[in-house]
């Protein structure tokens, strides 16, 4: 049954989960300050979207699959690793270098996607339908309470993280700065793919 503790304690674990720094997280703040808060909002609002789907998906039994065969994590976490590096590198120079102008945020399906490579998102995902899901409330309302209540929570959780990222870029005008920056973002993306590829 769908009781007001049950929300406190689902609200409680996903801000936790959703605030805390990963991969979309170190991503965010990487786009809000190359690009702006406002051209990062398709960006943050994919990730929600990627959660509510992949959240729907486990609660109708994908989650299984990982039980069943879980060296498809290990697969995932690989994936995961190679893309993190590949945008910590595309970070270097990004903000210094006026020529690049090629460059754009993720669009709101790419950040959906990524959830599907991202472990920290299927951890989330499998944890919230074993431990939080209501078994004897009807099955399609439990869901959406899962569902919805990850939306409310994630945009709010992880816009902090954009915003940071916007806040550098409004107040950081000078190139030597932004070289620094650059460096440690991408250094950050690079240890968090280190530790999804060992945890």
């Amino acid at each position: 049954m769908i009781s007001f503790a049950l929300l406190s304690a689902l609200s409680t674990y996903y801000f936790i989960m959703f605030v805390t720094p990963g991969p979309n997280n170190a991503m965010l703040t990487a786009s809000g300050m190359k690009y702006g808060f406002v051209r990062t909002l398709p960006h943050l609002i994919g990730i929600p979207t990627g959660h509510i789907i992949q959240i729907s998906l486990v609660c109708l039994g994908l989650g299984n699959l990982f039980i069943r065969f879980p060296e498809l994590q290990f697969y995932l976490k690989i994936i995961c690793f190679f893309y993190l590096l590949y945008l910590s590198w595309t970070i270097l120079g990004s903000l210094t270098l006026t020529k690049k102008k090629s460059g754009r945020p993720l669009k709101l399906y790419e950040a959906a996607l990524f959830q599907f490579i991202n472990p920290k998102a299927w951890t989330i995902a499998i944890t919230v339908v074993s431990a939080f899901f209501p078994s004897e409330e009807n099955f399609y309302l439990a869901t959406i309470f899962l569902t919805s209540t990850a939306a409310l929570i994630c945009f709010p959780s992880i816009c902090i993280w954009a915003i940071f990222g916007n806040s550098l870029r409004l107040y950081i005008n000078n190139t030597k700065t932004k070289k620094i920056i650059e460096y440690i973002l991408a250094i950050l993306l690079f240890v968090t793919a280190g530790y999804i590829l060992i945890k």
